[in-house]
């Protein structure tokens, strides 16, 4: 189902003009957590695409998708787990925390939401994920160009960036806000919020 829907949503990035840089940074096996920017509804799916020929990515998605008449069996049938907005979803971080010790790799957006061009703080779950499992690597990816989507029929420049954090992997003495904020700073100094319509960086 996975690599069906990729096949899908491949055409966008094509449209897209999607350039992957860094995609040796992601491990083609064991646990593995990825973290992004989020501006756009197609930043998943840029990740996914981006990533396909390494891994499949099971995202953290917000679970008002699964209301989605029909797209819920898609999103199980593709292993991405829903999570309550703004809620503490203890339940939602432990089935990512079993999926990692499981070797799965787990995609997460720490702003929560799309920054519709602002600065955002970082919530401290991929921190908790990442010192419950600290034998999952971290690796970066920063998104830009998907807010252009909307401006159709121009087509936008999308580029996905992988990156091992340069401040390092989770260290035993930090606190799961701290890592989470550490590393949504990495990736955003390199690419600053966009809004809807408006190029990155």
């Amino acid at each position: 189902m996975y690599r069906v829907a990729m096949a899908i949503c491949r055409p966008a990035a094509i449209w897209g003009r999607l350039q992957v840089e860094g995609l040796d940074a992601l491990p083609e096996s064991g646990p593995v957590l990825v973290v992004g920017n989020h501006d756009s509804h197609w930043d998943s799916v840029t990740v996914g695409v981006a990533a396909i020929r390494r891994r499949q990515i099971k995202a953290l998605a917000k679970s008002e998708l699964w209301d989605v008449r029909g797209l819920a069996p898609i999103l199980n049938g593709m292993g991405q787990i829903p999570i309550e907005r703004n809620a503490g979803d203890a339940g939602a971080l432990a089935r990512a925390i079993e999926e990692l010790r499981r070797g799965a790799c787990i995609g997460v957006f720490p702003e929560g939401t799309r920054s519709r061009g602002k600065v955002l703080r970082a919530r401290s779950g991929v921190g908790r994920l990442a010192l419950e499992v600290p034998e999952a690597k971290l690796v970066c990816v920063a998104v830009e160009g998907t807010t252009g989507y909307t401006r159709f029929p121009r087509r936008p420049r999308v580029r996905a960036r992988f990156f091992e954090p340069a401040g390092g992997q989770a260290q035993r003495d930090e606190q799961p806000g701290e890592l989470a904020a550490r590393l949504l700073a990495e990736i955003r100094a390199l690419v600053p919020p966009a809004g809807p319509g408006r190029k990155s960086g």
